[in-house]
């Protein structure tokens, strides 16, 4: 797999702010970023209309990762950026380029604070058969978003990164989205914390009916899991500070609580390959269209 972050570049805001987020990531790793425009032909009917000929649309086709190339070389002058057009269908374009890929960077649109973000059709296809990890990284996002507030209480991106968020299934914790989100808070010398959601097994109820009320055994048992599934984690990355959060509850709205002081959020994909198509899983999807970060997305098997 050749070192390199490919962005999917279409000249939208949101595209234009996972380039961002996507060459200062490139900085943390030392590893060039390559701009990726799909463009579609123009049908021909439409190519010969007046105001849109083929030659016209090609141009501004072609300008779109020009222009956002030369402004990423000018505002990190340490990253490497190349740009490449491709012809076709968006979503079947960035997945075979993302086979070539280390990160695969798409942008997402905010719809409102209350109702979360806008995953389009070509990001949840991509995002859903993608075997790289892939960051969706939401319109208007700055770099200083990604750092605590320097002491007067204002947004800059001078302060140390504010914690990476790891969501973690104890059941089954997998060691490609562990040592993914490892490698995040290392690289940006910030808290791992880790969060992980569970709900009251079936017999909790038959207890209280017993009399016996095991919840505070429940806990401890369960905060136990997590600290043992991250043991081997923690002495190998003895630098990185991590916290944990077991909680009674849906993983998914704890994810998203503490997306809010995070500069990245990190969630799992089971690989599924089916016939009847392929599935995000329910966790990873909720924090996708409700987290107000970058949110990776990691695929396992």
């Amino acid at each position: 797999m050749a070192r390199t972050i490919t962005v999917g570049l279409d000249g939208s805001p949101e595209s234009r702010a996972a380039a961002e987020w996507a060459a200062r990531e490139a900085a943390l790793r030392q590893v060039p970023v390559r701009l990726l425009h799909v463009w579609q032909p123009v049908p021909e009917p439409m190519a010969q209309a007046p105001l849109l000929g083929a030659e016209t649309h090609q141009h501004w086709s072609e300008r779109i990762p020009r222009e956002a190339a030369e402004g990423l070389r000018l505002r990190h002058p340490g990253v490497e950026v190349t740009t490449e057009q491709r012809a076709g269908a968006p979503a079947e374009v960035l997945l075979e380029a993302a086979r070539d890929a280390e990160l695969l960077v798409l942008g997402s649109r905010a719809l409102s604070g209350l109702t979360g973000f806008l995953i389009g059709s070509v990001g949840q296809s991509v995002v859903a058969r993608a075997e790289v990890p892939v960051v969706l990284v939401r319109a208007g996002e700055q770099a200083a978003d990604e750092h605590v507030k320097d002491p007067t209480g204002i947004p800059s991106a001078a302060t140390g990164f504010r914690p990476v968020v790891l969501g973690l299934d104890t059941d089954s914790p997998d060691e490609t989205v562990i040592t993914f989100a490892f490698e995040e808070a290392r690289r940006r010398e910030a808290t791992l914390t880790v969060v992980t959601g569970w709900n009251l097994p079936p017999y909790y109820v038959y207890s209280l009916a017993a009399g016996v009320d095991p919840r505070e055994d429940i806990i401890r048992e369960q905060a136990a899991a997590l600290t043992e599934a991250l043991r081997p984690w923690r002495e190998k990355y003895p630098d990185v500070e991590v916290t944990e959060q077991s909680r009674l509850g849906s993983p998914a709205n704890h994810l998203v609580d503490a997306a809010h002081e995070a500069s990245l959020v990190v969630v799992g994909r089971r690989i599924r390959r089916s016939p009847f198509g392929m599935h995000i899983g329910a966790v990873a999807h909720a924090v996708m269209h409700h987290a107000t970060t970058p949110v990776a997305v990691i695929a396992h098997d």
